[in-house]
């Protein structure tokens, strides 16, 4: 598979078929990962893979914590800015919207947003799941960093024949993982992935966000 063909065929899935990924590909995929980009060959991430026992246990954790605290623990970070300016404010409700519009659930109807919200936590089916965290430590450059090394494993996901959907929705719940996690105080945790193959009948999986034309974001100098 070209790179090209990767990008254009990564999408962030939202339904997954059960079918079982060996750990043997997702060494393969990680081992790939590791030559992403990082300044200074710092390589600042951490990850904790989790299938089979180990993932029903993490989303039962959550499943029973879910009732009284919907919204989670919070956040150690800012998923987005608290004031959206023009037009990345536009941009993040529209997805939001078309994403629901696709499965008929409509802007009043709260619990069936808050039902879809929920299925973050499910991994909307995967059969593995992956956890991302930083030392806190860390700047922007290695948050850059970070970010690279995920895409890399969603690229490599593609080459796979395996989907993914990078959640940073996992991030609400850094205390109850860190705990269950085992993870050091030094760490922070940024998002979860779920890893698998879609399922190509769920309408959720046809739903492709728009892209701004080149010339909204692009300045090119020179002949």
């Amino acid at each position: 598979m070209k790179v090209s063909e990767a990008l254009d065929s990564r999408l962030s899935v939202r339904e997954f078929l059960p079918d079982p990924v060996p750990v043997d590909t997702i060494k393969a995929i990680l081992e790939g990962a590791k030559r992403a980009p990082s300044g200074g060959n710092l390589q600042p991430w951490t990850v904790y893979v989790a299938t089979g026992a180990a993932l029903d246990e993490i989303k039962a954790l959550i499943r029973a914590k879910l009732p009284e605290n919907p919204k989670g623990e919070g956040t150690e970070y800012h998923i987005y800015p608290p004031d959206l300016t023009e037009p990345y404010r536009t941009r993040r409700y529209r997805v939001g919207e078309q994403l629901y519009d696709t499965i008929g659930i409509t802007r009043d109807n709260k619990f069936g947003r808050l039902m879809q919200f929920a299925r973050n936590f499910e991994f909307f089916g995967a059969p593995a799941a992956l956890f991302f965290a930083i030392d806190r430590q860390m700047q922007q450059g290695q948050w850059a960093d970070l970010g690279m090394f995920m895409q890399s494993i969603m690229l490599l996901a593609r080459e796979h024949g395996l989907d993914t959907c990078a959640q940073e929705a996992w991030a609400i719940w850094h205390k109850t993982l860190g705990e269950h996690l085992k993870m050091p105080d030094n760490l922070m945790l940024f998002a979860g992935m779920a890893l698998g193959r879609r399922d190509p009948a769920h309408p959720l999986n046809n739903f492709r966000s728009e892209r701004a034309p080149l010339e909204d974001f692009v300045t090119f100098l020179g002949d």
